[in-house]
């Protein structure tokens, strides 16, 4: 298994395909890992994140998804598989057997039902470290957006930095005043942490504010882009970088509409990446529904944009 030292650079988490009955579609999801690692610039890929329909699969289905990235990607990038639990003992069974499936990091996603209840911060000390505990994988914290309960405040992603499991922050704000303050803090107190956008929908303006890297479902089609807008927001070639987002934009639209990403933009994008010929079949398991008529076409069209290499699909 692949150790993970390295998050500044491109880690797509990546979309999971199915076949008409709604099985893992292994083949498929074998191709698409092997066609992500071929790009300059990914330094991992993560499964079962919300682009992957982590909450359509079961605790199973979800070992079985890292197990089949991480037995094709073996001796070439390191998986990092997403975990979504309600409690300490949920949390450090799922953390273990996602490293038995070949996992060499983890990204932790609050429990869900902080979104209705909150929590207070020792929670969320105490959540984290357990599951580093458990598992002795490192960590990455999945930040929510600030509209929500389960929002961390700059001041708590702080203290999470000081923790020796936790390697990096999927900041996923989406409060720009916020973000930009997410950074700062997390930055002053461990400034060896990795900082990664999962703003799909605004990538440069999120990666302007001083990030190390990106963790998007978007790099599922389109990671040789997003690594070049990286490249330029380093550079400080603010030009180039705004040409590069003009080109995404159409995709973007088409994917993500005017809002965040949803259970309907994932099933968007995997209409792309039928057109893009990454995936045979953009097949979703209910209750999201795929795409219409209309919005194919407008989907169909934007890849056409985007003016992407077509890629031999699987399936």
């Amino acid at each position: 298994m692949p150790s993970i030292s390295n998050y500044r650079g491109i880690i797509p988490a990546i979309s999971c395909p199915f076949t008409a009955d709604h099985r893992i579609d292994e083949p498929a999801l074998r191709k698409l890992a092997s066609w992500l690692a071929g790009h300059d610039g990914v330094v991992a890929v993560m499964t079962n994140g919300h682009t992957g329909e982590v909450f359509a699969l079961t605790p199973a289905e979800r070992a079985e998804v890292t197990r089949i990235v991480a037995d094709e990607l073996k001796g070439r990038l390191p998986v990092i598989s997403s975990i979504v639990c309600e409690g300490l003992a949920d949390a450090a069974a799922h953390a273990k057997a996602a490293q038995e499936a070949g996992a060499a990091a983890l990204d932790v996603m609050p429990p869900h039902h902080w979104l209705r209840f909150g929590f207070r911060p020792s929670h969320v000390i105490d959540y984290f470290t357990a599951i580093g505990e458990a598992c002795r994988l490192p960590l990455i914290v999945h930040v929510y957006p600030a509209w929500t309960k389960a929002s961390f405040s700059s001041e708590l992603l702080a203290e999470l930095a000081t923790l020796s499991c936790v390697h990096a922050f999927k900041i996923g704000t989406r409060e720009m005043n916020k973000y930009q303050r997410d950074l700062q803090m997390i930055r002053a107190a461990a400034p060896d942490k990795a900082l990664l956008t999962c703003h799909d929908e605004y990538l440069l303006p999120s990666m302007v504010q001083g990030v190390d890297g990106a963790l998007v479902g978007f790099a599922s089609i389109i990671p040789g882009l997003i690594h070049d807008l990286l490249q330029a927001v380093k550079a400080g070639d603010l030009a180039r970088a705004m040409t590069i987002q003009a080109r995404i934009d159409p995709l973007k639209d088409a994917v993500y509409g005017t809002g965040e990403p949803t259970g309907e933009a994932h099933a968007n994008m995997k209409a792309a990446m039928v057109a893009a010929g990454i995936f045979g079949s953009g097949t979703m398991r209910p209750p999201t529904v795929m795409p219409s008529r209309e919005e194919l076409r407008r989907i169909e069209a934007a890849v056409a944009t985007a003016g992407l290499e077509r890629v031999a699909a699987a399936g």
